[in-house]
């Protein structure tokens, strides 16, 4: 344990924060109080928990004591939110959505909790009582490591809108252990551990004892004299649930997110091979369970790894249908009799990309083998019931499974998938003979004999009622191009649901100085649940005392953030120097390998001036975050060549004052909502066409901070609303790329100077002596694998080096820049998750708000 801070008393001598917190908290009656709203009773509650729910030695109270503490009495409230939310739906049995994400990047819960509770006043001032200040008890909590980037976050912010619109939906994911991993910076780049998240525990977690599920892998089908078929034999886990309550913002109704975890039970435990010494065989069981849900993404490289994948896949889907069609049951059981046919009118099946595509054959598996139904009535069932998201065009993120790996994993699933296969070949033969020719590129099964796979994106796109893009641009793009056969067959299946962000955690939480004084120049709070209300923000964008709040509340966010930089990396930034920052997953689509040669070329020609010309340029601090996906080789160099250039960079007594290049590690939603208020440029910088919509685009718009982008993904719709005037825009734009690939193949691409002396420079050892050739050679030639600069960097370089020297003459003009920074905020009311999903709740899964009396 960190050793308690030590603060001067009065009378000059020192005592330990530890002590005085003990001292205070021996003040305060120990008394549950599970309900409490006072500070005195909140305080009460808290002591409460410190003592009689113990996690430590007692007597002591530091931090994380009085974190835990305080987590359990905030948890106490939600969970008699949640338990009054639950009874509400049992007994209106309202039509429910249940929304299956492989990954939900929940951030930390604390705040948010006490937020949307609208209890941190009485939080702040009952720690104070114990002697603890709530930023310093906030800072104890771990993100929980349940996903890697925007899709998981989306799926939370999806989490927060469905609760504080009360509307009736839950959950359903994954409880991993170690997460994606925990990213350490060292000389030789990124470094990946397991996280730790759940190393002591998750107080915001409940378990249910009583929520258990088999699940069965491996197996073969029996065909019953009947005909009817059943699934047996091979190993079988189950599936224990976790619900982590999720509370909406000012209202009782509070949803769960409910997470499973494998486990083998004490029968699969052979104690006569353990007696026997063979120990790793007679837990054999017990330890695969385990690996289910060990760590999100494993690697698939090997058969193993492609088997855990599909595993997690399976078990995510298999659990949560299992308790779905139990509370339907129970719901109609209670109330009246009730035909399956009624089951679509109650559930919603939501499926957050193709990762929970196994839940289409197993409703359909679980309708006709438990329950006794025919394929005509289950698949109408199924069909009614499951909606798709899809999140990407980029063809290796479209999930292709192995047939041989599924018949061996899944033999009744396949046969399953076989059967819709066979039958909408039928339909397409029998009623859409012009479309006999694209069957090959349509139909589900991909029978190459070199490589037979099942095309997850397909069986998705042919078994549900509703896929939706999530940005316009996107949604377009799967319409025209990647879904354009499968749209002339059902026109009315296709929809957009642009993106959005929750504006309680990415602006109310995270910039409190920047909301207090929105809420002062409009005269309300509302807009934190009504986020168009921001467009009242444009008529004082040029208000000289608007204008100096504004400032003064970014200059705060600004300090906060250089101050958490210099204790995570011991770099010192400047606050008055322009902070630009590219925070994403790294990926050679995203680009930051543009962004960092763009930082070369600057830092080449700031040494080729004099000191004098020095002085005449906008000083800049360049911030990168995001982790590269272990096995990603170029991703993992980019991370490399970044730090690189930070280390020479931001040593060199010549430049330091104009230019640092800062990689900030383990990129994180908590790390987030540090980046976010103290920007004032983010880069969005994905090749045309493809980032599907972006999320950390509507956070940084809706924090003030100005765009330099591409017209991709959200990109488009957020310079429609916040003005094409306040947003840098550069490069080729979706339908110009194919062409411009097809030139480059054919030697017509002509290279900017600028882009070759960024090459040269780097290339030349001035950033260290490790070998770049492998990273720059995949710009170089015009075709082949890894080469040919698929991602249009050299194309894009020289735009974009234009739009950053627009970037520093706005910002040498302070008022302009305010009243840009002004504007974009005011322009994102649009991209609050609240307005996507009541578009979905209408338009796809036909839900309605349920609110808790």
């Amino acid at each position: 344990m960190a050793p308690a801070s030590v603060k001067p008393n009065s009378a000059g001598a020192t005592t330990s924060t530890a002590t005085v917190s003990a001292v205070s908290s021996s003040k305060v009656p120990p008394i549950a109080r599970p309900l409490a709203g006072e500070p005195e009773e909140v305080a009460s509650n808290i002591n409460y928990h410190a003592q009689f729910s113990p996690h430590f030695s007692p007597f002591k109270f530091e931090p994380e004591q009085a974190y835990f503490a305080t987590a359990e009495s905030v948890r106490d409230r939600l969970i008699q939110q949640w338990n009054e939310t639950y009874a509400h739906y049992h007994k209106e049995d309202p039509k429910q959505t249940y929304y299956l994400s492989m990954e939900y990047l929940q951030g930390r819960a604390l705040t948010n909790a006490i937020g949307n509770l609208d209890i941190q006043d009485a939080y702040g001032k009952a720690l104070n009582q114990l002697g603890h200040q709530l930023e310093d008890i906030v800072e104890q909590e771990k993100d929980a490591a349940l996903g890697n980037g925007g899709l998981g976050r989306l799926a939370s912010c999806f989490l927060d809108s469905m609760a504080t619109l009360n509307l009736p939906a839950w959950g359903y994911g994954l409880r991993y252990r170690y997460g994606l991993f925990k990213q350490r910076i060292t000389k030789e780049g990124q470094e990946e551990i397991a996280e730790d998240w759940l190393e002591k525990f998750s107080p915001w977690e409940v378990v249910r004892h009583d929520v258990v599920f088999p699940v069965r892998f491996f197996g073969h089908v029996e065909v019953n004299p009947d005909g009817s078929r059943k699934w047996v034999g091979g190993d079988t886990v189950q599936a224990l649930a976790y619900d982590v309550p999720i509370p909406g913002y000012k209202t009782k109704n509070t949803i769960s997110l409910r997470l499973w975890e494998a486990r083998a039970s004490s029968d699969d435990f052979n104690l006569f091979l353990f007696n026997d010494g063979q120990y790793e065989s007679a837990s054999q069981l017990h330890s695969g369970a385990q690996q289910i849900c060990a760590v999100l993404y494993p690697g698939d490289a090997t058969e193993n790894g492609k088997l855990l994948r599909l595993k997690q896949q399976f078990f995510l889907c298999s659990a949560s249908l299992q308790d779905i069609i139990l509370r339907f049951k129970e719901r109609k059981n209670e109330n009246r009799s009730w035909k399956w046919s009624e089951f679509p009118s109650k559930v919603a099946v939501q499926l957050n990309d193709t990762h929970p595509t196994l839940a289409i054959p197993e409703l359909m598996r679980l309708l006709m083998d438990n329950e006794g139904l025919g394929w005509d009535e289950a698949w109408d069932v199924t069909t009614r019931t499951v909606a798709y998201t899809n999140h990407t065009v980029l063809p290796e993120a479209l999930e292709k499974w192995s047939q041989s790996v599924m018949w061996k994993l899944l033999p009744r699933h396949m046969e399953i998938i076989e059967e819709i296969d066979t039958r909408f070949i039928t339909m397409i033969r029998t009623t859409r003979t012009d479309l006999e020719s694209k069957l090959p590129s349509i139909c589900i099964l991909d029978n190459n004999p070199q490589k037979p796979v099942v095309r997850m994106a397909n069986l998705c796109v042919v078994s549900s009622h509703k896929v939706n893009g999530v940005a316009q641009l996107h949604s377009d793009i799967l319409k025209a191009e990647l879904f354009a056969d499968y749209v002339s067959i059902w026109p009315k299946k296709f929809q957009n649901k642009t993106n959005g962000i929750t504006p309680r955690r990415w602006l109310r939480f995270c910039s409190p100085e920047l909301s207090d004084i929105i809420t002062k120049w409009l005269k309300t709070d509302q807009w934190v649940t009504k986020l168009d209300l921001l467009v009242g923000l444009r008529k004082f964008a040029e208000n000289a005392d608007f204008q100096a709040e504004w400032s003064s509340a970014k200059m705060a966010n600004k300090q906060r953030l250089a101050q958490y930089i210099l204790r995570e990396t011991g770099v010192s930034i400047d606050p008055n120097s322009l902070f630009d920052i590219q925070v994403k997953r790294i990926h050679e689509y995203k680009r930051q390998l543009l962004n960092i040669l763009g930082a070369i070329y600057r830092y080449k020609k700031l040494k080729e001036m004099s000191a004098e010309e020095r002085k005449n340029t906008t000083p800049r601090t360049i911030m990168f975050g995001g982790k590269a996906f272990a096995t990603y080789t170029n991703a993992k160099r980019i991370v490399k060549l970044v730090n690189d250039v930070g280390a020479v960079v931001n040593s060199d007594p010549e430049v330091n004052s104009y230019l640092k290049v800062v990689f900030v590690p383990n990129y994180n939603v908590s790390v987030a909502e540090m980046l976010i208020p103290g920007s004032e440029l983010s880069q969005h910088i994905s090749t045309a066409g493809m980032e599907a919509s972006g999320t950390s685009n509507m956070k940084f718009a809706l924090n003030g901070c100005l765009i330099i982008g591409t017209l991709d993904g959200a990109n488009v719709e957020i310079r429609e609303e916040i003005g094409e005037e306040n947003f840098f825009l550069f490069g080729a734009t979706a339908d110009e790329v194919p062409r411009l690939r097809k030139e480059r193949e054919n030697g017509l691409f002509k290279p900017d100077p600028r882009f070759e002396e960024a090459k040269e420079y780097t290339r030349s050892g001035a950033f260290g002596s490790y070998d770049y050739n492998p990273l720059l050679d995949s710009l170089e030639g015009n075709s082949g694998y890894g080469r040919g600069d698929y991602f249009l960097v050299g194309h894009d370089f020289p735009s974009y080096m234009d739009a950053q020297e627009r970037v520093d003459e706005a910002y040498k003009d302070r008022k302009r820049w305010l009243k840009m920074s002004i504007l974009s905020t005011a322009g994102s009311g649009k991209f609050s998750s609240d307005r996507t999903i009541s578009q979905y709740a209408k338009e796809i899964w036909n839900i309605e708000e349920c609110r808790v009396p």
